[in-house]
């Protein structure tokens, strides 16, 4: 029961956003700028304040780090506790990484012998998973990202090339060029195209610290793109998400999208 219970804590925190006191789920660096050869930390983990360790770990089943090169990279001491995971990263090339958590998968719910069954899994395995005379079921589809940026040296863009699956963050300013008191230009893509009108919540850690949460509620224009201001530097958390019936499943009834990164904003 508490296995069962963790993941639909975590499955709620990649897929309900725009609500303040929802569960939150990040990946937080221990640095964002840094030398070749030098080593990152990242955490990861759902909490109900930002970048404090209170709920459950995230798992690290679907870590992809991607290299200034497009290459991919193993994480080294990757371990999962109670309320964190944690990996290192060693920045062996000049420019720019991206290290992700991408869930991708269905979701279905269906009468077996008069009781209800609960189901979660790839399309492939669907087929062979489900019965295929399931009574009453229902189906939806989830994809979720959860990102952060780290540079050694010169930032570079070949890292943030978008998959064109789900909703995607492509930087017009720099993740890695962030300053307080200067806005940053992002632009989101939902399936490669630009994503218009999709409301953003942009929050500045340390929430367990202050009594308002200080969210900024945003929303892109025609071509996905908005400006984001950083009042003081930190680090921050963004998060965006919505429904389609752009589902890859033909049982599928609805798509469910999110996006969630975490940038460190210097001082000028």
């Amino acid at each position: 029961m508490k296995t069962a219970l963790r993941v639909i804590a975590v499955t709620t925190a990649l897929l309900a956003p725009f609500a303040s006191h929802a569960h939150k789920a990040w990946l937080l660096p221990s640095a964002t700028v840094s030398t070749v050869d030098q080593w990152i930390t990242v955490d990861a983990a759902v909490s109900n304040d930002l970048f404090y360790f209170n709920h459950v770990p995230l798992r690290l089943d679907m870590l992809a780090i991607t290299a200034p090169d497009g290459s991919k990279v193993t994480p080294e001491n990757a371990h999962t506790g109670k309320y964190r995971s944690v990996f290192d990263v060693q920045l062996k090339q000049n420019g720019t990484y991206k290290v992700a958590l991408v869930n991708q998968g269905l979701f279905a719910s269906y009468e077996e012998n008069g009781a209800r069954k609960r189901w979660r899994g790839t399309a492939a395995k669907f087929a062979s998973e489900v019965p295929a005379d399931a009574k009453k079921l229902e189906v939806s589809e989830s994809v979720g990202r959860i990102e952060t940026f780290v540079t050694a040296g010169k930032p570079t863009q070949d890292a943030l090339k978008p998959s064109n699956v789900g909703i995607e963050l492509i930087p017009v300013t720099h993740p890695n060029d962030l300053y307080a008191g200067e806005a940053a230009k992002f632009r989101f893509l939902l399936d490669g195209k630009p994503a218009a009108n999709l409301e953003v919540v942009v929050q500045a850690g340390g929430t367990r610290y202050r009594n308002e949460q200080q969210e900024q509620q945003l929303k892109t224009d025609a071509n996905g793109e908005l400006s984001v201001n950083w009042p003081t530097p930190g680090m921050y958390w963004l998060e965006t998400g919505l429904q389609d019936q752009k589902t890859s499943l033909q049982q599928a009834k609805q798509r469910r999208l999110s996006y969630v990164a975490t940038f460190e904003v210097l001082p000028q």
